[in-house]
């Protein structure tokens, strides 16, 4: 067994489903610590979260994840317990395999082997940790670079050990991410006996039209690096449950994913410009939980591209597709952010698994970046 795949073990078995670590960190610490790391945890409200860095000078390279996960759901349809890692025909099952304690475990055992080689090596490694990344994500990494902003230590390069890969790992890295920015809207009308419609209004009816423009509406083409921006309704509820009762009200919640072409203020006010234009009496309330962001080149693509091509032998993907990530806390500082991990077909489902054998190269990935940026 080798001793990534013991420690992804060790951490699965510890049920840390969000805001909760259940005692990840303090492993990680434990293991960093023994390597030289000084370690600090920075908890903010209910969440841990820690800060281990190794080295004074810069640059500084940052390896960014979460031992928080997303709740096990229905226990019966798992194949075994899932935080009772299991191995079957090569492949590891265990809540959070994928996303991300294999990720974490990785990293601390690349780390191990590459400050065994050098010991002396140039900069600086650090590791930002949080278990507030499946949750609110507002007492987590966002914390924690205000913390570090606060005491001048900057990021140079982030590699964000989110489940990027597809087929094989290493085929596909993130190097940036869409915007998020998420509405409510409550469409106002008047209850009502369906049968008397003339003393009432029906605030779905109004709504709808309204509705088809916004999923008809082209919000941007993309760009080059960037697909073009979506909008989804992702919850419609109206009614009281009964048959012969005109709603007072619709509410409807939506989400849109956007790119670099678009932003914050444009989409919010384009909506709003529409609602006005078909003449509903709506309040609608915007939540923002991350700004578009993109790493187009540098030396860690460069080093992260160049340790793919090495250990597996193909040519990796930039991507800048899926849902956020903490990236989208550390981009804003200046570092060059990146995103690579085993695949992802699983993660959040039943039955989440990664391949074994994707744990020690990830690993060995992780330790070649490492060669090539701090050597």
């Amino acid at each position: 067994m080798s001793d990534t795949l013991e420690l992804a073990l060790d951490l699965i078995r510890r049920p840390s489903v969000t805001p909760e670590d259940a005692g990840c960190q303090a492993l990680m610490m434990q293991r960093l610590a023994a390597q030289g790391f000084s370690t600090e945890p920075l908890p903010f409200g209910d969440v841990g979260n820690f800060w281990a860095r190794r080295g004074r000078a810069g640059p500084v390279f940052c390896f960014a994840g979460h031992t928080d996960v997303v709740p096990p759901g229905p226990l019966d349809l798992w194949h075994s317990d899932p935080f009772e890692p299991a191995i079957r025909d090569g492949i590891l099952y265990g809540r959070g395999a994928a996303d991300m304690k294999g990720s974490l475990a990785a990293m601390v055992t690349a780390s191990e082997r590459f400050v065994a080689r050098y010991p002396t090596h140039k900069g600086s490694i650090t590791f930002l940790i949080t278990s507030d990344e499946e949750g609110p994500a507002v007492n987590g990494t966002a914390k924690v670079i205000e913390k570090l902003q606060a005491r001048s230590e900057a990021i140079e390069w982030c590699l964000v050990g989110e489940p990027s890969s597809t087929r094989r790992v290493g085929d596909v890295v993130k190097n940036g991410r869409r915007g998020s920015l998420g509405g409510v809207l409550v469409v106002r009308g008047v209850q009502g006996h369906v049968a008397y419609p003339h003393l009432a209004r029906n605030p779905v009816h109004a709504a709808v039209p309204a509705l088809s423009e916004l999923t008809a509406t082209e919000w941007d083409q993309g760009n080059e690096f960037f697909p073009k921006t979506t909008f989804q309704i992702s919850n419609i509820h109206a009614g009281t449950g009964a048959t012969n009762v005109i709603p007072g009200t619709c509410e409807v919640v939506f989400n849109f994913r956007y790119s670099t072409e678009s932003d914050d203020k444009s989409l919010r006010t384009r909506v709003e410009a529409l609602l006005d234009r078909h003449d509903l009496d709506y309040a609608i309330t915007w939540n923002s939980s991350g700004l578009p962001f993109l790493t187009p080149g540098g030396a860690l693509i460069e080093a992260a591209q160049a340790a793919i091509q090495t250990i597996a032998g193909f040519t990796t993907q930039l991507s800048t597709a899926g849902g956020t990530s903490d990236g989208r806390f550390i981009a804003p500082t200046g570092a060059q952010v990146l995103e690579l991990g085993p695949c992802n077909a699983t993660i959040h489902q039943v039955n989440e698994c990664v391949a074994v054998e994707d744990l020690d190269t990830l690993s060995t990935m992780y330790e070649q970046i490492l060669v090539k940026l701090l050597t």
